[in-house]
């Protein structure tokens, strides 16, 4: 069974249909790109499995949960978002023992492994408002990982973060998906979506307009590089 199944998902503000009728199983033990130009939905189809949207029409299940029904599916989700927006009077270590009451644990060996990974135990006592943008965003891929979720929700995530913290970061998220946990990311970073991703998932415009396997799309269309690939189908009128 799938971790997370979409069928018939639509949303609309207003006149504006964002999304479109997407029908999606994201699996686990696989990394799953969702790939589009901006306002293709991506961000609003993530955050309609996350609950942070409410969908139109549609429904989604997150391990079997249909999500409309409560909120209990949460504590199976990591998420990092592309613009961390934490309470700025808190340092990091407060966020996190909030979170890990709200949670109802506290895995010190991992948050402190992250922190070391990452570089940021200096700055765990120190108020967010005086963080970096890169320095926040590191705090949020520790929240995302540390309580060793089954499902990692990921929007652009290696945004703002320098090139050593981007490697590790996509070390981390490779390591989830050998252990059998489900990987869903956005990312204009087409030699990231290659380095990563099992299966690409394209949207244009809300629709979804390919929903293939990285290696298939580049011998389906004879290109090396996953970005051509991509480029070449749309010229042949998929975009």
């Amino acid at each position: 069974m799938a971790e997370i199944e979409i069928r018939g998902l639509e949303k609309s503000y207003g006149k504006n249909r964002v999304l479109k009728g997407i029908d999606l199983d994201i699996n686990s033990g696989e990394i799953t790109a969702i790939l589009g130009p901006n306002a293709s939905g991506k961000t609003t189809l993530l955050k309609c499995i996350l609950g942070l949207v409410i969908p139109s029409r549609g429904e989604i299940k997150v391990k079997g949960k249909n999500v409309s029904e409560g909120y209990d599916y949460k504590r199976f989700i990591g998420y990092m978002p592309q613009e961390p927006s934490f309470p700025e009077n808190l340092t990091p270590e407060e966020l996190i023992g909030l979170i890990s009451n709200i949670r109802g644990a506290y895995p010190k060996e991992s948050i402190e492994r992250l922190a070391e990974l990452f570089r940021v135990k200096g700055f765990f006592r120190k108020q967010i408002r005086s963080l970096s943008g890169g320095t926040k965003q590191k705090v949020s891929a520790i929240i995302a990982l540390a309580f060793n979720p089954d499902i990692l929700i990921l929007d652009e995530p290696t945004v703002g973060l320098d090139p050593v913290s981007s490697s590790k970061l996509k070390e981390e998220i490779i390591g989830k998906k050998k252990e059998g946990k489900t990987v869903l990311l956005t990312s204009h970073i087409m030699s990231e979506v290659e380095e990563l991703a099992d299966r690409v998932v394209l949207l244009i415009e809300g629709s979804m307009r390919i929903d293939s396997s990285v290696q298939k799309l580049k011998e389906e269309t004879g290109e090396s590089k996953l970005e051509r690939a991509i480029a070449k189908l749309m010229e042949e009128g998929l975009g």
